[in-house]
């Protein structure tokens, strides 16, 4: 093992590779497996992860560690960060404290040549534009990934009869998002005031953001897209099958040619018999825009779309050259929740089933004190 430092990082390829600069600290030299290995608990560094290389940031001082082990000598303390220096979350260019002025900031601010999607968050600073399938505990682990197959199936045993008229895979992943299964979809909405709705409900005492997507009609996916169905299937693959996936060579046919990506070939012309026998890689790793069925009420009345993260992709909070982000501050929550239900935007038109109905109601009518 080798210890040195980053010294420069640039993105590549539309923010899904790295370009990456370092230097070896010649002073230390080489570092023997055997040495290290003693100290995986102190580096947090897990069983599993001392078989493989990869990117892992660690929360612990690695000069300290090492220098107490007495594997290097002391030297002065590097610099540590303040982390109330740390940038905060991406601020919002816009703020909004009523549905007026929601509406205006949305009408100045859309494209007429651009397709726009919605997605309220109730926190500002609580959440990040990834799906579920990806969070990550307070360490950094994540928590559903590994077993993304397995859920999949298992709901599908245990509730296949809710499944039956479901023709791909991506349909299936929707209901499983409607009824709480982590997946690799993240909701958005092609209706503002839903979007607001979102960011209001919830946390009232914490300012609120809607965030707007903008990209070009041609890049959104339907249902049906083989593009939707590459990246949907991935949730049928294992753990090690989707590690197992080389990415490196730009040859399609070879990348066709590895034992996983067969394997997902033959997921998709489960559902796709004519599917021609060719994934490209970069489909593979992308986010993609795709309008499903709307399959229930909830997703019909939301006006549901979602945004479908492929294998290892991720979504820069800034967003990127295909997909635009502008946020909107939200305040005032309770307030705009008022006016939102006198346009008809509620716990029972948005989560239309009879318990919400049931609870809408009674608190709508229910006897309030003078």
């Amino acid at each position: 093992m080798r210890i040195g430092r980053l010294t420069r990082i640039k993105h590549r390829n539309n923010n899904q590779d790295l370009y990456i600069e370092y230097e070896f600290d010649d002073e230390i030299g080489l570092l023997s497996y055997a040495s290290i290995y003693p100290l995986h608990g102190a580096l947090d560094i897990r069983n599993w992860e001392m078989n493989r290389t990869h990117w892992a940031i660690k929360d612990e001082d690695l000069f300290e560690v090492l220098t107490k082990a007495g594997m290097i000598r002391a030297r002065a303390d590097a610099p540590k960060i303040d982390r109330s220096d740390l940038p905060a979350p991406t601020a919002p260019e816009e703020q909004a404290e009523s549905v007026g002025t929601f509406v205006e900031t949305i009408l100045r601010l859309s494209d007429a040549k651009s397709e726009v999607f919605y997605r309220g968050h109730s926190k500002r600073k609580g959440y990040l534009l990834e799906p579920s399938l990806l969070r990550k505990d307070k360490k950094g682990n994540v928590i559903y990934l590994t077993n993304e197959d397995v859920m999949y199936r298992e709901l599908l045993i245990s509730n296949s009869g809710d499944f039956r008229d479901d023709v791909y895979t991506l349909d299936r992943l929707v209901r499983a998002q409607h009824y709480s299964l982590p997946t690799r979809l993240l909701d958005i909405t092609s209706n503002p005031l839903i979007g607001l709705y979102f960011a209001c409900i919830s946390n009232l005492e914490e300012d609120g953001e809607v965030i707007m997507f903008s990209m070009a009609s041609s890049r959104i996916k339907y249902f049906d897209s083989d593009t939707a169905s590459c990246i949907a299937n991935i949730a049928r693959l294992s753990q090690e099958d989707k590690k197992s996936i080389d990415y490196s060579s730009m040859d399609i046919r070879k990348f066709n040619q590895q034992p996983a990506v067969k394997r997902l070939l033959h997921f998709i012309k489960e559902e796709k018999p004519y599917f021609e026998g060719r994934i490209r890689p970069a489909d593979m790793r992308s986010v993609i825009c795709v309008k499903g069925k709307h399959t229930n009420s909830r997703i019909s009345f939301q006006s549901g779309a979602f945004l479908m993260f492929g294998h290892d992709a991720t979504l820069p909070e800034e967003g990127s050259d295909d997909l635009k982000v502008l946020r909107i501050g939200i305040s005032n929550k309770a307030e705009i929740l008022s006016q939102l239900d006198r346009l008809n935007i509620n716990e029972r038109t948005v989560y239309p089933n009879i318990d919400n109905s049931a609870k809408y109601i009674a608190k709508r009518f229910a006897l309030k004190a003078d």
